[in-house]
C-alpha cells in the first residue's frame, strides 16, 4: 500500500478520534460550538465536492462519474442549505482543528488521487469515499449532532445524516463495481 495512503489513513483515523473527544485527542465534543460545526459541516461538503470534481475531471468510468455528480450535487445543495441557516442565524463558521484537519487531509489525498489514472484511480477514488464518508458520517453521529446547541442546525444535521449514509452504500457498491471490470 501507498505510504501516503497509509499516512493520510492515519490522519483520519486521529480526525475521527478527536471528533469522538478522546481524553487524549482533543477536548470532548461538547466543547465544538455552532460557530464550529458550520465551519466543519461547510469545509466536509466543500472537500466532498472537490474530490467530485477531481472524479468528473479524470473518470471515463460511467458508474464513476453517475457517483460524482449525484455526490456533488447533494453536497453542494447541503452547502447552500448550510449558508443560509447560518447566515439567518447570524453564526458566522469559525475554523477549528477538526476542520482544519478534514482541509489538510483532503488536500493530501487530492494530491494523491491526482497521480492515478484509469482503473488505479476508479478504484482509489471509490475506497477514499468510503473511507471519507465513514468518517462525516462518525463525526455528525459522535460529535456534531451532539454538540449543536442550536434546534435548527441540529436538525439540518439530522436531516442531512441519511445522506451521507446513502453516499457511503453507493460507494461500497461503486467499488464492488470498479473492481469487477
Amino acid at each position: 500500500m501507498n505510504v501516503k495512503i497509509l499516512a493520510s489513513s492515519l490522519v483520519v483515523a486521529l480526525v475521527t478520534a478527536a471528533c469522538r473527544g478522546t481524553p487524549e485527542a482533543t477536548p470532548a465534543p461538547a466543547t465544538i460550538s455552532d460557530a464550529n460545526i458550520a465551519a466543519i459541516v461547510v469545509t466536509a461538503n466543500t472537500i466532498d465536492i472537490q474530490y467530485a470534481d477531481l472524479a468528473l475531471a479524470k473518470s471515463r468510468n460511467g458508474d464513476v462519474r453517475a457517483f460524482a455528480t449525484m455526490v456533488k450535487k447533494d453536497h453542494e445543495s447541503v452547502n447552500e442549505a448550510a449558508t443560509a441557516l447560518v447566515t439567518r442565524l447570524g453564526v458566522t463558521p469559525e475554523m477549528n482543528g477538526i476542520a482544519f484537519d478534514l482541509r489538510d487531509d483532503a488536500e493530501e489525498k487530492r494530491l494523491t488521487l491526482r497521480d492515478f489514472e484509469g482503473f488505479a484511480f476508479d478504484s482509489a477514488y471509490a475506497a477514499n469515499e468510503i473511507r471519507y464518508h465513514t468518517t462525516v458520517l462518525g463525526a455528525i453521529d459522535d460529535a456534531l449532532i451532539p454538540s449543536a446547541q442550536n434546534a435548527e442546525l441540529k436538525a439540518l444535521l439530522v436531516q442531512v445524516r441519511p445522506a451521507v449514509a446513502a453516499h457511503l452504500e453507493h460507494a461500497r457498491e461503486l467499488a464492488t463495481k470498479v473492481v469487477r471490470r
